[in-house]
């Protein structure tokens, strides 16, 4: 069944498809909450629909699961992780039609510059569940040839701001668990040109948050940035934040969730209030920091990700950049479902 789905689909594919076909993502983030899973009508350039979308929640067992399973290479033992990341997405998937699925994983590691890039999950295994074409283990070989594997929704990026039929350069940014910034000259014709994009991760976005809300709260997140409003943000804390060697590095450049496991000691001794504002004011910082590589200033700023629903960190935000901020729903973008949505385009793209 599988090896006659895909002769069917690259039966289509010539140099790029003819017409374009419902391609299926799915994404699980490094903020550990659940898999999202999105339909895209593409030719893997241009958008021409956008589907339905589910969601599936990880409980709290499968959540403590993922936690213990972060770090580790193939090799260690992932056999609990790796049967939750699997049922998961086979969970999330099911009941979809589609030509193809985009299957990203769930990233454990990654080191660009050292032991490469590690996402758990098994394509083979989902294929065979799902009854599917699964294109899978998109990462890997961009850091066997040098590059940071990561961020890779930029294209897709591209192609949104073609569908939203933008006329001048603007930036997307995702405030996942690690934040990445995209920019976008629209006026190019086609996203592998010199000129059409820059992306690269910013820094530490919601992950560090998350971690400070379960060992101090119990909680998995900051829901509205409840905790954070009622905090004072420490300015010596956030000052040391802003020396880390990264923020200075040219990008390309990437990070693993856990690269500034330092943030939750530079707020060790603040009451949670305060660790809180302050940690939210670190992601903004790094965000701030990294515009100054943008090539231009962007018309405006397009937020996704889970840190778009943090009213602290977008005021953050607002008060800091020169230029609007707003939620990618301001455009007809659904930000829940952006970067499900981007592995779906990305596996016709692979085609």
């Amino acid at each position: 069944m599988v090896r006659a789905a895909i002769r069917r689909v690259v039966a289509k594919v010539k140099g790029k498809l003819a017409d374009p076909i419902w391609a299926l993502g799915a994404m699980s983030g490094t903020s550990l909450d659940g898999v999202d899973a999105a339909l895209v009508l593409t030719d893997g350039v241009t958008i021409s629909e956008f589907g339905a979308s589910g969601y599936r929640a990880y409980s709290t067992d499968d959540q403590a699961v993922l936690r213990a399973a972060l770090g580790k290479w193939p090799g260690d033992d992932l056999d609990a992780a790796a049967e939750v990341v699997l049922q998961a997405h086979v969970a999330a998937l099911s009941g979809f039609e589609a030509d193809v699925v985009g299957f990203h994983g769930q990233t454990l590691a990654h080191e660009p510059r050292g032991r490469g890039t590690h996402q758990l999950g098994d394509g083979s295994a989902l294929a065979q569940a799902l009854r599917r074409t699964v294109v899978w283990d998109f990462r890997s070989n961009d850091v066997e040839l040098g590059g940071e594997g990561a961020p890779l929704a930029p294209f897709f990026h591209w192609a949104c701001a073609k569908w939203i039929e933008a006329e001048a350069p603007l930036a997307f940014l995702n405030l996942g668990g690690v934040g990445n910034l995209t920019w976008i000259d629209p006026r190019s014709s086609a996203p592998e040109e010199d000129s059409a994009l820059l992306a690269f991760d910013t820094g530490p976005a919601n992950a560090p948050i998350n971690d400070l809300m379960m060992e101090r709260r119990g909680l998995a997140f900051d829901a509205g940035g409840a905790l954070a409003s009622q905090g004072e943000v420490v300015a010596g804390a956030l000052e040391l934040f802003l020396e880390e060697g990264y923020f200075r590095k040219m990008p390309p450049k990437s990070l693993d969730r856990n690269d500034f496991s330092l943030m939750l000691d530079l707020v060790r001794e603040l009451d949670d209030a305060d660790a809180a504002a302050t940690m939210t004011a670190m992601a903004a910082a790094a965000v701030m920091q990294g515009m100054e590589y943008c090539p231009s200033p962007p018309d405006r700023v397009l937020v996704t990700g889970g840190g778009r629903r943090n009213p602290v960190m977008m005021a953050m935000l607002e008060s800091a950049l020169d230029c609007p901020v707003h939620p990618v729903e301001a455009v007809g973008l659904d930000g829940d479902m952006l970067e499900a949505q981007a592995f779906a385009y990305l596996a016709v793209r692979v085609m």
